[in-house]
C-alpha cells in the first residue's frame, strides 16, 4: 500500500479486516499535515452536485464512517447540515436538486429571506437561492485517518510511516517496491499516493495536476457559526466557489475557496506561508456573505487538491499491470468517500471485481487502455 492518508488508511483497514496480509508505506505518520487529509474538518453530503452516480457510494460511506466510529470509540461524523447557495440554474443548486430527485434524498429549497431568518450568519447575494441538506455535516479528518490506521494495525496490518518510496516495478505477476531503505515484494500493489500520484502512476497516461489550497479560520463576533447553531456552507458565486464549516473550537469559522489554486511542482516542498493574494478572495467572501465573522484570521493551513482532467475520481487497475490498483485524482471532494473507496480496493484485491457502481470512475474515460475487469463487474451488478 503506497500512501496511508485518507483513502490509503481506509484501504489498509478493509484489507486487514478481510484477512489480507498488508503493509502500508508512508513518509509521514497517519493524520499528518503534509498532504491532503488534514485541517480539522471535511464536509460530508449526500445530494452530490458533481455527479449523481456518486450518491450510492456516499450513502455506503455514511454507514462505514459510523461503523468505524463504533469500533474506534469516538465521534467521527457530526450531522450539522449543509447550506448550499448559488444561481438557480448554476452548477451547485441545480446539481443538488437533480441528485436529490434521482435518489429520493431529503433536500429543502429556500429563498434568501428564509435563509437569513433561519441562520442570520449568512447573507445571500441578490439573484441567488439556496438548498439545505439536513443529513449532511462534518467529518473530523485527522481523527478519521488515525482511526482507520489504528484499527488496521489492530486487525494485523503492518504500517511503516517513515519510508520514502522511490519507485516500483512489475515483478512477474507481483510487484517490487523500492524505498529509501529496502526493496519490498508483494503479490499486489495499491497506490493511494494523493499529490504524489503523477510520480507513482507515470505509466497510466493521465496527467494529475496538484493545486495548492490555503484554508483559513476567522474570528467570529458571536455564536452564529457554532456547530450546534450553524450548518456547513458552500456558495457558488461569479468569483468562484467558497465553502466553510462551523466553529467546533476556539479557532473560529473555517473558510476556503474550492475553485482556483496555484499548481504545485513539488508536493514535498509546497509553500506553506500565506500571501496577501491567498487571503484576498476569501476575505472578500467573508465580508460579503458572513456578516458575523470578523476579518481577523486566527489560524491557517495549506493542503493540496490532486485534480484529474475532469475533476472526478479515477479508480482502476494499471493499464499494463493488473496486479496494481490505484485510486487517484480525488480533485478536492474525495475524503468523505474514503471508507467506501477502501472497501472497493479490498474487493479488487480479494476477488478482482466489485459490486459497487464505479464504471463512471474508470480511467478508460480518458482514452487510456485498461483490461476492463473492474468495469465489467461494476456494470453488471446493482448497488449494494
Amino acid at each position: 500500500m503506497l500512501g496511508v492518508g485518507g483513502v490509503g488508511s481506509a484501504a489498509l483497514y478493509h484489507l486487514a479486516h478481510r484477512g489480507v496480509r498488508v503493509l502500508g508505506l508512508d513518509r509521514f505518520p497517519p493524520g499528518h499535515d503534509r498532504g491532503s487529509s488534514h485541517g480539522a474538518t471535511r464536509i460530508i453530503r449526500q445530494a452530490y452536485f458533481e455527479h449523481p452516480d456518486y450518491v450510492p457510494l456516499v450513502l455506503r460511506a455514511y454507514r462505514l464512517w459510523d461503523e468505524l466510529s463504533e469500533r474506534a470509540g469516538g465521534t467521527l461524523r457530526e450531522e450539522a447540515g449543509l447550506l448550499e447557495i448559488g444561481p438557480p440554474q448554476g452548477e451547485v443548486v441545480a446539481g443538488v436538486l437533480a441528485s436529490a430527485s434521482a435518489h429520493g434524498l431529503e433536500v429543502e429549497q429556500l429563498t434568501a429571506e428564509q435563509i437569513h431568518r433561519r441562520w442570520p450568519g449568512f447573507q445571500v447575494p441578490e439573484g441567488l437561492t439556496g438548498v439545505y441538506e439536513r443529513r449532511a455535516g462534518l467529518l473530523r479528518v485527522e481523527r478519521c485517518v488515525a482511526a482507520h490506521a489504528a484499527q488496521a494495525v489492530q486487525a494485523g496490518a503492518e504500517l511503516l510511516a517513515d519510508r520514502q518510496v522511490l519507485g516500483w516495478q512489475a515483478d512477474g505477476s507481483g510487484v517490487a517496491v523500492q524505498t529509501d531503505r529496502e526493496t519490498l515484494r508483494a503479490n499486489y500493489l495499491v497506490i493511494c499516493a494523493g499529490a504524489w500520484a503523477t510520480q507513482m502512476l507515470a505509466g497510466v497516461g493521465i496527467r494529475f495536476e496538484v493545486r495548492r489550497k490555503p484554508v483559513f479560520w476567522f474570528e467570529t463576533f458571536n455564536d452564529a457559526y457554532r456547530s450546534d447553531r450553524s450548518p456547513a456552507f458552500l456558495y457558488e458565486l461569479p468569483t468562484g466557489i467558497f465553502y466553510g464549516t462551523p466553529q467546533i473550537d476556539g479557532a473560529g469559522v473555517k473558510v476556503a475557496e474550492h475553485t482556483g489554486g496555484n499548481e504545485v511542482a513539488d508536493p514535498l516542498n509546497i509553500n506553506r506561508e500565506i500571501t496577501a493574494a491567498d487571503l484576498a478572495p476569501v476575505e472578500r467572501f467573508v465580508r460579503q456573505c458572513l456578516p458575523h465573522a470578523a476579518a481577523r484570521v486566527t489560524q491557517h493551513s495549506v493542503c493540496m487538491y490532486t485534480m484529474s482532467p475532469d475533476a472526478q475520481f479515477v479508480v482502476d487497475r494499471h493499464p499494463a499491470h493488473p496486479q496494481v490498483i490505484f485510486v487517484a485524482g480525488l480533485s478536492g471532494h474525495g475524503f468523505k468517500f474514503a471508507p467506501v473507496l477502501g472497501e472497493i480496493v479490498a474487493d479488487l484485491v480479494k476477488s478482482g471485481v466489485t459490486n459497487y457502481p464505479i464504471g463512471f470512475l474508470r480511467s478508460t474515460r480518458f482514452g487510456t487502455e485498461t483490461r476492463g475487469q473492474i468495469a465489467e463487474a461494476s456494470d453488471e451488478v446493482s448497488e449494494p
